[in-house]
């Protein structure tokens, strides 16, 4: 039993992956998640060290951003 070659081309899906593979939202997508890290590192260290309430209201701050970063990744 043999085995024929199959030299039919695999199409190329045109969705925009080889112009831009990051995608336009990249950039901004990356400072959502630098501020979000540095809130919740923040927020973190306000919980620990001065009170829960305060660290608590930082750490939902923070996530603000992430839901946003979120909401830019969903739309691409």
């Amino acid at each position: 039993m043999t085995i024929e070659n199959n030299e039919t081309p695999i199409p190329r899906h045109h969705r925009g992956e080889e112009t831009n593979p990051k995608g336009k939202y990249f950039a901004i997508r990356n400072w959502l998640n630098f501020i979000f890290i540095i809130g919740a590192i923040a927020g973190m260290a306000v919980y620990f060290f001065v009170g829960h309430t305060m660290g608590s209201v930082i750490i939902i701050c923070a996530m603000v951003f992430k839901v946003a970063e979120c909401c830019l990744r969903l739309m691409r």
